[in-house]
């Protein structure tokens, strides 16, 4: 072969290998390049997972159209523990990063470990094992806290709440055999063993230090240099407390708090929610966590409420996430009857007011969705089997304007009543022909967007602002129970319009020694003198409702009571009270006797009846409306999620028709009417009213109860007013506040009348 011949070959071969590389490296980069991600995507693991997804829940507005509580979407961190490492050292050392990068950005996230942050390690409560009280039988009862009942489960105490068992007695020593003595003495048997010595009682409990150190060591939280506990034993040396090394004590305790949220979570200690690491966190905390790639930390985006109003707290409430209790009756619904229960163990519920009281309408439907995950638990697709439906807007009957001015009045004028006990106090507005309430407000209260940081203060606060007193405050009506008494007597024709009883002061028919007198005998040891039914209203004489109650007997009175819903439930779809009715049924069913001298006391609305603020509106409303008692209700209609339609409109609902005559109650309301006509502060109102003033002693100790009622306007009633001041004195003192907030009203209907209707959707 010549040399021609031989280079055409070599240049033949160099050239093929030449395409042989260009080929690979073409593959190599569509390989690569091109298709790097699909590839390796399809060399991860998948694990396909099934989600129930909730849906978003809807808005509470009032009568007007006003928004008070909508969603807003917030950004929280969450923790899956499951793929967060495969060792609690790897665990770990996510949680120090995440707290790293946490404090950086100077988010704060959940941690309850009632520990300090900081050494000096103590703990922040006086009782962080277990809290002592008193059971039904007055015998002190221990009661373990989450921390201690995690600590029991995790073997770090010994549970304290529990008696220690008896030990045994040490059996005595028996006495040593001759050999044994022998071998003794000459040192060749077993040495002597000391007796047995009695039990030194159980261990003390850890403090603050030594148990974070016992926590630590659970949880493998430690640095370099942690001192190996059996090996310092066989040294004869002791480990540390806080066994960590080189780790900064700090670090050791929040790593440790945030593995106690976990832990009370995953022992069953506390099963309220999974853990959120920090909710509602900024942009900037979300890009350095994203930075990171930290396994199994993930980043959610959620809905909560947001609340555009500070009144009204009671009557929306609040939502949370359900407690066992709640998840016991939850977890069996199944509404829709599609064979999936409707809630989730970690679901947001209703926890009171309309929040809970409307919660089937609220919530929607929750949506399910299939999602799969790679082997670092990052979601890669997702299927939608359900889309969830969004809940129904509802539009309650409260006037927020109203509520608000009626919060504000209470904040003010109770504090400067002539009596200086007051205490708590409510005042509920009412539509007379619908029973719709206009307001439900309550002194003190509190704000439902400040609830959570706001929490331990309003628990120890002595006038218990968290109490709802409109619909489940207990007072005696007094002297705004005599009206049921007049209609009672005119009713049953003990008394017409027109029949006259003398006020003598004491009165006598039971008894001369104990006689119950007018309040007018009492203070002055005047008399009404010879009056009838309209001015024994107007002048609030109790000789005259002595009379009528006592020849009317305590029967037919209790049955008037529970007729204009004394002593009942009004129907509203908030938690009330039932209230009592004093009477033979209600004292014998104490265990106490009934005493026939007792109904001068009820005919006046005092011994012990007792209604909420609700109840006694409701009983005006119906006396001025003619005798409808209607059901006293919240809701006013609810609209689609989109508001495209109107779901629901309430329908009124008439729980009892009482008969009265024109002219019975013609004289009963011109009672009430003069009364407020007597009234400096109804004198300069623009329209006529009716009220009428009640006070009730609850002590000799201490100032009555005031009670306060009005209507208005005369000739055509649209509102009732109820009003109570815990120890408020006479309840005239209430006129004042009960005139500026009919006032309002009025004058606040006639700016919203001058209002066009925007957006008809929402009204």
């Amino acid at each position: 072969m010549d040399s021609k011949q031989f280079h055409r070959r070599v240049w033949a071969m160099v050239l093929l290998l030449a395409l042989m590389v260009v080929s690979m490296g073409a593959a190599l980069y569509d390989l690569q390049i091109n298709n790097g991600e699909s590839y390796y995507q399809l060399t991860q693991k998948k694990v396909a997972e099934a989600q129930t997804v909730s849906a978003v829940r809807g808005n509470l507005y009032d009568r007007n159209g006003q928004v008070l509580v909508s969603n807003k979407i917030v950004y929280q961190v969450v923790l899956d523990t499951k793929r967060m490492g495969k060792t609690q050292g790897e665990r770990n050392q996510v949680l120090l990063s995440l707290i790293q990068a946490a404090r950086a950005e100077n988010v704060e996230w959940t941690d309850n470990l009632p520990i300090t942050k900081v050494a000096p390690f103590s703990f922040t409560t006086d009782e962080p094992y277990f809290t002592t009280g008193l059971d039904e039988d007055g015998n002190v009862e221990k009661t373990l806290t989450r921390l201690g009942r995690l600590a029991v489960n995790m073997k770090w105490i010994d549970d304290p709440t529990k008696d220690p068992e008896e030990e045994e007695e040490p059996e005595a020593p028996k006495e040593p055999s001759l050999t044994e003595r022998i071998k003794a003495f000459f040192g060749m048997g077993k040495q002597k063993e000391e007796a047995p010595k009695g039990p030194e009682g159980p261990e003390p409990l850890p403090g603050a230090e030594k148990l974070l150190g016992r926590m630590c060591a659970s949880f493998d939280v430690k640095g370099e240099g942690a001192v190996d506990k059996k090996t310092a034993e066989k040294n004869g040396e002791t480990a540390p407390d806080l066994n960590i090394g080189t780790m900064p004590r700090s670090d050791a305790r929040a790593v440790a708090g945030v593995l106690y949220e976990l832990y009370l979570r995953s022992r069953e200690v506390y099963i309220a929610t999974e853990y959120v690491f920090a909710s509602d966190v900024d942009i900037d905390f979300i890009s350095r966590v994203k930075e990171l790639d930290l396994p199994g930390v993930e980043i959610e985006a959620v809905t909560v409420r947001q609340y555009h109003t500070r009144y009204a707290a009671h009557l929306l409430g609040r939502t949370g996430p359900m407690d066992p209790d709640e998840w016991q009756y939850y977890k069996t619904l199944d509404e829709d009857g599609d064979g999936v229960r409707d809630y989730q163990m970690n679901d947001v519920v209703g926890k009171e007011g309309a929040e809970l009281a409307f919660e089937s309408l609220l919530r929607g439907r929750p949506g399910t969705r299939t999602v799969e995950r790679n082997t670092k638990g990052k979601i890669v697709a997702e299927d939608w089997r359900k889309e969830p439906e969004p809940g129904e807007n509802v539009i309650l009957t409260l006037d927020i304007g109203l509520q608000a001015y009626v919060e504000n009045l209470l904040a003010d004028a109770v504090p400067k009543l002539e009596s200086e006990e007051t205490e708590g106090a409510a005042c509920v507005v009412l539509d007379v022909d619908t029973a719709e309430v206009l307001v439900a407000a309550n002194y003190p209260t509190f704000d439902l967007s400040n609830y959570a940081t706001e929490l331990k203060e309003k628990e120890e606060d002595p006038l218990h602002p968290f109490l709802n007193r409109a619909l489940n405050g207990l007072y005696p009506p007094g002297s705004t129970f005599k009206m049921i008494t007049a209609v009672a007597g005119l009713e049953e024709e003990i008394i017409t319009p027109k029949t006259k009883i003398k006020d003598e002061g004491r009165y006598t028919y039971w008894s001369d020694t104990n006689a119950p007198q007018c309040w007018i005998y009492r203070t002055r040891r005047g008399t009404h003198g010879l009056i009838d039914v309209t001015r024994a209203i107007e002048v609030s004489c109790n000789y005259f409702f002595f009379d009528v109650g006592r020849q009317l007997g305590i029967d037919k009175l209790d049955e008037y009571a529970a007729r204009f819903g004394l002593g009942e439930k009004t129907g509203i779809e908030l938690g009330e009270k039932t209230g009592v009715v004093a009477g033979r049924a209600y004292t014998e069913s104490r265990g106490d006797t009934w005493y026939e001298g007792s109904i001068t006391s009820v005919a006046i609305g005092q011994e012990s009846t007792q209604v909420t603020p609700l109840q006694l509106a409701n009983y005006i409303a119906t006396l001025i409306n003619g005798g409808t008692r209607h059901a006293a209700h919240f809701l006013k209609e609810t609209k689609s999620g989109d508001f495209s339609q109107v779901t629901r409109r309430y329908e009124p609902q008439i729980l009892d028709e009482i008969n009265i005559k024109d002219e019975n109650l013609t004289a009963v309301k011109e009672g009430m009417l003069k009364m407020a006509q007597s009234t400096r502060a109804f004198q300069s109102l623009p329209f006529q009213a009716g009220a009428k003033t009640g006070s009730a002693q609850i002590s000799a100790q201490t100032e009555s109860n005031a009670v306060f009622v009005c209507f208005a306007p005369y000739d055509d009633p649209e509102v009732v007013v109820a009003m109570a001041v815990e120890h408020g004195g006479s309840g005239s003192e209430l006129a004042g506040m009960a005139a500026e907030v009919l006032s309002y009203y009025f004058s606040s209907k006639e700016t919203w009348e001058e209002i066009p209707t925007e957006n008809t959707l929402i009204r």
